[in-house]
């Protein structure tokens, strides 16, 4: 099992996606890469705590090459576009991809590389050591599995979830 720590924009739109990713066995919400030592949404959504919404995935890597995991994330956001996606402006929602170690740094900067093709504008994702990972609080976690009604859910994430099925059929499930 590994687990990736990744930013592109509100997790909600991440985390839908992973959930129904096979071979991820789990999704968690939360906060990375800031100053405060206890943030919370209200903290991390006003832009003062310097952390970035993040998901941390973690998955079988002989069910899921870490590549697709990667390559996923890079269809699931612009990363393109500095400290937004959309609607959501600010540091919090940037792009970032936060690494545990070497191993992890080559995999991350490989696909950066990789998806930079599949872009115009140049790729301004983040790249740093991973430092400590707060999980969100409950709410935050399987947000559009349990609340797809939502006005965000149908207008940000389920058009989202529309193109990485059309991209990564063989590897969601329904």
């Amino acid at each position: 099992m590994q687990t990736f720590v990744l930013g592109g924009g509100c997790f909600w739109c991440l985390d839908a996606i992973y959930q129904k990713t096979r071979g991820v066995t789990d999704v968690i919400s939360g906060y990375s890469g800031g100053h405060d030592r206890a943030p919370s949404y209200e903290t991390v959504c006003s832009g003062t705590s310097g952390h970035a919404e993040v998901v941390a995935v973690t998955f079988d890597e002989e069910t899921i090459p870490p590549e697709v995991i990667l390559d996923m994330f890079f269809t699931a956001h612009d990363p393109t576009t500095l400290n937004r996606q959309g609607y959501d402006v600010g540091t919090q929602y940037r792009s970032v991809m936060f690494y545990a170690d070497d191993d992890q740094k080559v995999l991350f900067q490989a696909a950066i590389e990789r998806n930079q093709e599949n872009w115009n504008s140049p790729v301004v994702t983040e790249l740093s050591p991973l430092p400590r990972f707060y999980p969100a609080e409950e709410i935050h976690n399987d947000f559009y599995g349990q609340r797809p009604e939502v006005g965000y859910c149908q207008v940000i994430i389920s058009p989202k979830l529309a193109k990485a099925r059309k991209h990564y059929k063989e590897w969601l499930v329904a």
